[in-house]
């Protein structure tokens, strides 16, 4: 008697295979339902199960030299994931956790290898499918997460880090704000931007020399620390420029606490040019207030930076209202 529908008909990696394969492949899958931020495995676990999404959505994470953990893509229904831990048995190189209500099944590697044995033309379908489509979403995912996958965490730090002052880089900033903006958006919580630029930085690198502004550069830095909260992310965008991520954060918190940078900057000294003061001009955009999208958001904190040096810079400025 023919097999009636499976729930795999839709999944990529069984995609040709008749309604005979896919009963067997059910055959050897377990279901799992889980609850919103029910963790499935952390980063570094013995891996021996792939899984594919049947319902709901799964986020996969990066943890960060600092242990913040990084969101870097969403596995939705349709898709699958921990697909190294059936080829080879790999530890896991990311962090899963149901982002909502969601229903699984799993395939644990014993049982595929089970396939092999028994169904060896179906298993192989199957393997080349499930290849096929794991090369063409890590090229996808770009440089950065393949380097931080495959070579560790020294690698980690040097790919996602300005060497100067120790804050992310631009290029973490490229490869993870869309994540870490979707994250938010999914979650249904507040997402705040905010654009620095130290005052008068020109004037103070052409007067004094270059090797003087890279340290005036490195010094302000050191105070964001200070005022920005574990799980921010502080960001250099290049020269004197810096990009401040603040999730579950709306825009009088974060107004508040970019004015705290501008009195933090504002106390730097230097013993050889004491008469010097910094100061710091900030523009602050946030979700969903603001915007509803990431570009929108973006080309609002600028336009709040350009208000803050128009009304006299050393402040903190939010996009007018409508």
């Amino acid at each position: 008697m023919p097999r009636t529908s499976t729930g795999l008909e839709g999944i990529g990696i069984f995609s040709g295979l008749t309604a005979e394969e896919l009963g067997s492949v059910l055959d050897c899958m377990r279901r799992r339902v889980c609850r919103k931020d029910e963790l499935l495995f952390s980063e570094g676990d013995a891996g021996d199960e792939l899984y594919v999404v049947l319902e709901g959505s799964v986020s996969i994470s990066l943890h960060l030299p600092d242990g913040v953990e990084l969101p870097v893509s969403q596995a939705a229904a349709g898709s699958f994931f921990g697909e190294m831990s059936i080829i080879e048995r790999a530890p896991r190189s990311a962090t899963c956790r149901a982002s909502s209500d969601s229903v699984l099944l799993s395939l644990h590697a014993d049982d595929f290898h089970g396939l092999v044995r028994t169904q060896p033309v179906l298993a192989a379908r199957v393997m080349q499918r499930m290849l096929t489509i794991a090369a063409g979403r890590l090229l996808d995912t770009g440089s950065l997460l393949s380097q931080m996958v495959q070579w560790g965490e020294s690698a980690r730090k040097r790919a996602v880090t300005d060497e100067a002052t120790g804050l992310f880089n631009r290029r973490f900033l490229d490869d993870s704000l869309e994540s870490l903006f979707s994250r938010s958006r999914l979650e249904g919580r507040p997402f705040s931007i905010a654009m620095f630029d130290l005052d008068h930085f020109g004037d103070i690198n052409r007067a004094h020399g270059q090797a003087f502004g890279d340290k005036v550069i490195v010094e302000a830095s050191r105070v964001f620390p200070e005022v920005f909260r574990k799980g921010d992310f502080l960001v250099r965008y290049g020269g004197d420029e810096f990009t401040f991520i603040l999730p579950a954060t709306e825009s009088a918190e974060a107004k508040e606490l970019c004015t705290g940078v501008c009195r933090a900057v504002a106390s730097v000294r230097f013993a050889e040019l004491p008469e010097l003061r910094l100061s710091a001009s900030l523009g602050v955009a946030s979700f969903p207030e603001h915007a509803e999208g990431l570009e929108e958001l973006k080309a609002q904190a600028d336009k709040a930076l350009y208000k803050a040096k128009e009304n006299g810079r050393g402040r903190a400025e939010i996009p007018a209202r409508a």
